[in-house]
């Protein structure tokens, strides 16, 4: 199950939601059809978009 939650900037989560964080981080992770585990060129490759990214986003704030 999936449960999504909208925060607005500043916006603390409540005890409830900090618990529900905490017991999540203790499941493992499930991989599927949909959501394979990353292979080590793909993790990589991942990086590199995402760093790529962020100095876009820097450059753009600038």
């Amino acid at each position: 199950m999936t449960i999504t939650y909208s925060v607005s900037p500043g916006q603390k989560p409540t005890a409830e939601q900090l618990k529900e964080v905490e017991e999540a981080a203790k499941l493992p992770i499930t991989f599927d059809e949909d959501s394979p585990e990353l292979t080590p060129d793909m993790e990589k490759a991942l990086r590199c978009a995402v760093a790529q990214r962020n100095r876009s986003m820097m450059k753009s704030e600038a």
